[in-house]
């Protein structure tokens, strides 16, 4: 009978495995769709929607133009993070249309952030914008969130420059766009990993239902958090929290601006980049089995930091993705938990 179980449970984890094999192989060299419209999100319009928000935030917000985007996070006043967020700039035009002008100011800022920060941007946005013409909107509930993954995005949701297409989207990452897909309207949102659509949520369905048609395959968010964690990109609430500063997480150049003006939290992000040397680094775990996320990291008989995602790559094998204190360098060998799983630290991305 033991023996029973124990074979039922390799043959099951033989199918997980080999179902997510094939997801990542469908991320990798075609397209995968997942709906992430749990997400949180919200928009700010008003005249003083940017200036507002560029005194909140990590990045400079003062040049944005519709169909540009921005990454930031919102701090604390001793520099630790609150959440971070996608800050899309959207053009308006007469009666509400959405205008992809690049050479206009935005009309609405969209605000896109993991749904365990939600709270706190939206209480930070409502405490601190007394003051200014600013106008706070929930879409959570209001806008579906549609991810296509996979080098085969653009061709998927029609904003391939190659194909001459009219909604052709920039190249940069969040740059966005209107565009209609089988006549559904939505906002294509340039990403790291492909294109994000953004759509009335009464609409997500006849959407999915269109990109799945066009030659997208469902995948699960494993296969989606594999690429994530290949990649090196930390994800807040998981790999990051309220202890972490910007720079710990390897995010200055992405999300930090050095020039603009004063934010919540620019004297000690200033200070550690200028002075200092952070106490942790995000770093990568090659790891010599699976362990859970949040397993105590030991170098020697020290403690130097968590575990943050895991992932079981087909092409890497177990890895993860911690915050590990600076005297557990790239190449150091770690224990991980009561079982001791061993792990080497390396730099990021995997494979750099």
């Amino acid at each position: 009978m033991l023996e029973s179980v124990a074979a039922t449970a390799t043959d099951s984890g033989t199918a997980e495995a080999g179902a997510l094999a094939a997801e990542h192989a469908v991320v990798s060299e075609r397209c995968g769709l997942l709906d992430r419209s749990e997400r949180g999100k919200l928009a700010l319009s008003g005249a003083g929607a940017v200036e507002f928000l560029n005194g909140q935030v990590t990045n400079e917000l003062a040049d944005l133009t519709a169909g540009e985007g921005r990454y930031a996070a919102f701090l604390t006043h001793k520099g630790k993070m609150l959440g971070d967020l996608r800050i899309l700039a959207v053009g308006v035009g007469p009666g509400g249309s959405e205008d992809a002008d690049a050479s206009t100011a935005p009309a609405e800022l969209l605000l896109d952030t993991e749904r365990v920060a939600l709270q706190e941007l939206f209480d930070m946005i409502r405490r601190f914008k007394v003051g200014y013409d600013v106008e706070l909107h929930k879409r959570t509930l209001e806008r579906g969130l549609l991810s296509l993954i996979g080098p085969t995005s653009d061709g998927v949701a029609g904003t391939d420059a190659a194909d001459g297409a009219s909604s052709a989207l920039a190249a940069e990452e969040h740059a966005n766009a209107p565009v209609q897909i089988d006549g559904i309207s939505a906002l294509a949102i340039r990403t790291d990993v492909g294109i994000d659509l953004l759509c009335d949520a009464a609409e997500t369905e006849r959407l999915r239902e269109a990109l799945l048609a066009r030659g997208a395959q469902v995948v699960s968010e494993q296969a989606a958090e594999c690429v994530r964690v290949e990649r090196g990109r930390p994800r807040y609430g998981v790999d990051i929290d309220e202890s972490t500063i910007p720079q710990e997480a390897g995010l200055n150049e992405r999300a930090v601006s050095f020039t603009k003006g004063c934010y919540v939290g620019q004297e000690t992000v200033a200070r550690l980049h200028y002075k200092g040397k952070p106490n942790r680094h995000l770093r990568g775990l090659r790891l010599s089995a699976p362990v859970e996320s949040g397993a105590e990291l030991r170098l020697g008989e020290r403690t130097v930091g968590h575990v943050g995602s895991v992932a079981v790559s087909p092409a890497l094998g177990p890895i993860a993705l911690a915050l590990v204190r600076r005297e557990a360098e790239p190449g150091a060998s770690v224990q991980i938990g009561d079982a001791g799983t061993g792990a080497q630290v390396v730099t990021l991305p995997f494979g750099s």
